[in-house]
């Protein structure tokens, strides 16, 4: 049997989790393997760039788009183990999970109706497209697996993070205040070596609530009492519309709002956190090389 795609694999493992139990990504592997009926030879392929096991990467993408979905969930580094979301999926009998099914999991549209149209539109794409398409799914992904880090770091920690991102982008040199007396300001960033040019920082690490006019006014006023003409206001979260309101009605100040999915784009876009697990070379020919000319 040939090696399964890391989609055919996502049902199975939710449904070997259904038990509730803790089980390691290498052992994930191994009952895969054997569910498969996979031969030594193909236990043993490797991708072509030579750093991972075929099938150890097909189950890891598989396991990770579940985590993203909140379907699984890590206990401990490199175990998993199933969530109630999770659950609550395998009672409607799904008949297979795929990336549609967790996009429409998403959306709160679930339904177990396939558009098999589109399930093989990968065969009239082009190469650069493909390699695009699995671009943005691979960032996708580490956007997810990135947010759910920061969520889970000391709020300090992840103070000391947006002004490394703030230092890295280049908008001067950072520090933070003291924690007891910050009066809604976290951090202030230095953009010039004399400190004439100021910007406060607020950062919030939040799992679900969203940033609230409260503490943008808390903000704000920090900022209107004080010189500076900047601030900017990051969270993990995402801010309800009366604190985009007050944030764009403060006179004579700027204040940038960042929520969770910009601050990750902007982490891997600066390297924050993240490091370059491999690079591949795509090559054409040079039609130079064969000019006569």
């Amino acid at each position: 049997m040939a090696i399964p795609d890391f989609q055919t694999l996502m049902l199975p493992l939710l449904e070997l989790l259904k038990d509730g139990k803790i089980i390691k990504l290498s052992e994930m592997v191994e009952i895969m393997s054997d569910k498969y009926n996979l031969t030594d030879e193909e236990r043993n392929e490797w991708l072509p760039s030579k750093t991972q096991k075929t099938m150890y990467n097909r189950v890891a993408w598989a396991k990770q788009y579940l985590k993203n979905a909140n379907l699984i969930d890590s206990p401990e580094k490199g175990s998993f183990k199933i969530t109630q979301k999770g659950l609550e999926i395998l009672k409607t009998n799904p008949q297979k999970i795929n990336l549609r099914f967790l996009k429409n999991l998403e959306l709160n549209k679930l339904h177990h109706e396939y558009n098999d149209n589109n399930e093989n539109d990968n065969e009239n794409k082009t190469p650069e497209e493909l390699i695009e398409g699995a671009q943005v799914l691979f960032t996708e992904s580490l956007q997810s697996e990135l947010l759910s880090k920061l969520k889970q770091i000391d709020p300090i920690r992840f103070e000391q993070i947006v002004l490394q991102l703030m230092e890295k982008m280049n908008y001067g040199v950072g520090s933070m205040t003291k924690m007891s007396h910050d009066g809604g300001v976290d951090g202030i960033i230095d953009e010039d070596e004399l400190g004439l040019e100021k910007i406060y920082l607020q950062a919030k690490r939040y799992s679900d609530n969203k940033v609230n006019e409260k503490e943008m006014q808390n903000f704000a006023g920090a900022l209107g009492c004080s010189p500076v003409r900047k601030g900017v206001f990051i969270t993990t979260s995402f801010f309800d519309e009366k604190a985009k309101k007050k944030a764009a009605s403060v006179q004579g100040k700027v204040i940038r709002l960042v929520d969770g999915e910009e601050l990750t784009k902007l982490m891997i876009k600066h390297n924050l956190g993240v490091q370059i697990k491999t690079q591949i070379e795509i090559k054409k020919i040079d039609e130079d090389f064969f000019s006569e000319e």
